[in-house]
């Protein structure tokens, strides 16, 4: 299937994830994830784009950003790159490539999807089950939506600043959110809208999507069988 064109459009929250090549380890300390952490603040800093949530996993990363520029995700996507490769590969003797040629990204619906894929992000160490509760993995936001732990790259969304008023409540009710896991129609739709790069949104959303972006966001159906 050709490869579509990459949509991430100033203002629509982009959920990302970078993997390493063929899943290999991209992380094998603290010391590495507070390295790539590091430079992916530098680079929301430089290329305008905030950041809203994140994971670092053992040999992927998954970001739930918003550029304020067309190109700017793709552009913090390479300096991340260019910085932490070298890192990496000076760090344990190594040489060549360590991510996925080309980081995966797909626009997401800010009504009534941010959060679910906010809650999907933040619930990656508990469905690979190295924790029980998301407070207990200390790289991802969770801990800045639940309990308001100050990151600096942090830029909290209006979706989840509209939950209440007040921080305490808002904390609150974000922790309330996570009662549940969430159900594995939506994990599925929320891992083929990444692998295909296609929007994660109501109907009229990806309409909307389709033609503002002039490309398709739904599944070609297949066609007739040969000799049917």
């Amino acid at each position: 299937m050709a490869r579509l064109k990459r949509y991430t459009p100033k203002g629509m929250p982009q959920h990302v994830m970078q993997r390493g090549n063929n899943r290999q380890i991209c992380f094998c300390s603290d010391k590495d994830v507070g390295a790539y952490a590091h430079w992916l603040h530098e680079a929301s800093i430089r290329y305008k784009v905030h950041v809203h949530s994140w994971v670092f996993m053992t040999n992927h990363v998954h970001l739930l950003l918003t550029p304020d520029e067309d190109n700017s995700i793709s552009l913090c996507m390479q300096f991340l790159g260019r910085h932490y490769v070298p890192y990496f590969n000076h760090q344990y003797s190594r040489s060549g490539t360590l991510f996925e040629g080309r980081f995966r990204s797909c626009p997401v619906q800010s009504e009534q999807y941010f959060l679910v894929c906010q809650r999907y992000i933040e619930l990656n160490p508990v469905r690979a089950g190295m924790v029980s509760d998301p407070a207990d993995y200390f790289w991802s936001s969770y801990r800045s939506h639940a309990f308001g732990k100050n990151v600096d790259m942090w830029t909290p969304h209006d979706e989840y600043l509209g939950l209440a008023k007040t921080r305490q409540e808002r904390e609150k009710i974000y922790r309330g959110l996570f009662a549940d896991q969430l159900a594995g129609e939506v994990v599925t739709d929320i891992r083929l809208s990444l692998s295909r790069g296609m929007a994660f949104g109501s109907e009229r959303f990806k309409d909307e999507v389709e033609v503002l972006g002039n490309r398709r966001q739904r599944l070609m159906k297949p066609g007739p069988k040969v000799g049917a």
